[in-house]
This record gives structure tokens, sequence and C-alpha cells, in this order.
């Protein structure tokens, strides 16, 4: 979010904060998520609610005539101070829901001290999803029904994962907002991440690395960057010797195969 949507955002997050505390953050994550895929289907009723020239009562009793008795004082409250602040573009409304509802499984995650593996089941799941095409088509087919995709996570996932991966990434899939899968993980994976102001590093290595090679890895990055660094390892065997890590667009790249395309675009150049 830029500009004016930027300022909205922390003033909203102000009003979260103030009111998931003394909330049940499961269902105030999935109330948030539900009123986030309302204003993304009724686009008439999203304008109106983001109009800048609508008084903020006038949309503040819109959305409470809408939802009172079918959502959570907290999550009512955080919507309420969506609806009065200003947007850059009409969208941003129901991002911003949607993220606080991100926001929400996380805090729950981390009460539960299930953090850490919220953060490598999605990414583990982001993996699975890349190495089976006809998983990926079903999950992603427009055509397929809601409830369809639904039974198929519970299926792969219920029991097996965190609650909260299993609500974060039925989201995902159900509601992609205009997201490939893949993006949607990622973008959710920092978001979960920032909970403990954490960056997210993708490793890439030809083995497994050992609990002491990443906890060697997770120091030096942690220095290097001055911030707490969790790692998401992917077993490549196309990488002929060493490792990459890429921490949003940086990537540092230690592998052979990364020397040999450095040696070319040298050489080419």
């Amino acid at each position: 979010m830029r500009g004016l949507s930027r300022t909205s955002l922390a003033e909203v997050e102000e009003r979260f904060n103030a009111v998931a505390g003394s909330a049940d953050l499961g269902a105030l994550s999935e109330e948030l998520f539900a009123v986030a895929d309302l204003l993304d289907r009724e686009h008439g009723l999203r304008r109106a609610l983001s109009d800048p020239a609508r008084p903020a009562e006038q949309k503040s009793g819109v959305l409470r005539s809408l939802l009172q008795g079918k959502v959570g004082e907290a999550a009512l409250a955080t919507a309420e101070a969506a609806v009065a602040a200003r947007w850059s573009r009409t969208g941003d409304l129901a991002d911003v829901l949607e993220r606080l509802g991100v926001v929400a499984a996380a805090a729950e995650a981390e009460g539960q001290s299930r953090l850490d593996e919220v953060e490598d089941e999605l990414f583990r799941f982001g993996r699975i999803v890349a190495a089976n095409p006809d998983l990926r088509r079903a999950l992603t087919d427009a055509g397929a029904s809601e409830e369809g995709k639904r039974a198929l996570l519970r299926d792969l996932l219920d029991g097996k994962v965190a609650p909260t991966s299993l609500r974060l990434v039925t989201q995902l899939v159900v509601h992609p907002r205009g997201r490939s899968l893949e993006a949607g993980l990622e973008e959710v994976g920092q978001l979960v991440a920032q909970q403990r102001q954490r960056l997210v590093a993708v490793v890439r290595s030809a083995v497994e690395l050992s609990d002491a090679q990443k906890e060697r890895l997770a120091t030096w990055l942690r220095s290097s960057y001055g911030r707490d660094v969790h790692l998401n390892v992917e077993v490549d065997k196309r990488v002929l010797g060493g490792f990459s890590v890429r921490i949003g667009d940086e990537i540092i790249d230690t592998t052979i195969v990364g020397r040999i395309e450095e040696v070319r675009r040298r050489l080419a150049g």
C-alpha cells in the first residue's frame, strides 16, 4: 500500500490492536476474511464504503446494519475503522481486512507456541503444490466449487497441520483475490513472519542441511541483516554444491551453478 492507504493502514492496525487482545483470534481471523470476501463480491458496496465523499458515520452505520450479530465486536470495530479511513484505491479496503485476518491468525499461532510450525507448513505446502501439477490444477480451478476445494484441503491437511495453517491455506485457495497460489502463500508467509519481526530466507541446497548448519546460517544472516531470520530450506538436486539464499528480492548465491552463470555473464558482457 502506498501514500494515503499506508497512513490509513496504520490507523486501522491501531484500532485492531486495541480490540484484538480480548477476542478469540481464530474467530476474529475468520470473520475478517469473511468481510473482505463480501467486499470483493459486492463491488457496489465496496465502492460505497470506500467513497471519501461519504461521511464516516454514514458508512459505519451501513456496515453495522449489515454485520451486526453476524460477526463479533472486535471484527466489527476493525471493519468500522477501515470504512472510516481513506484509501488510495477501493481494493485497499478489502486488502487491509484480509491482511489483519492473517495477523489475527498468526497471533493465534504465536499464543499457542506454533508460529514456527505454521511458517514451515505454509512453505512445505507450497513445495508440495509446485511438485504436483494435478493438485495445483484442482486447487486453482476457477470452475470448481468452494466446498469442493474446502473438502479437498480438509482431506489433505486436517489433523496433519496446525489449525492456523489450514485456515490460511483455505483462504488462499478459496479466495485467491487475483493472486497465484504461490504468490499468496509467499505473501501470507511474510505476514506470519512479521508477527515476530523476522525476515524469511528461502534456502536452496542439494542436500538437507543439518540443524547445526541451519543454526550457523541463521546466525550469519541475523548478524548481516540485524534481524532474526526464519529459514525455509528447499532441497534441489539441480544445485551443484553450495547453496543459495533469497531474502525478498536479494539473492546470495554460493552454488557452483551460480558461479558458472556469473562467469558466463562476465564473458558475454
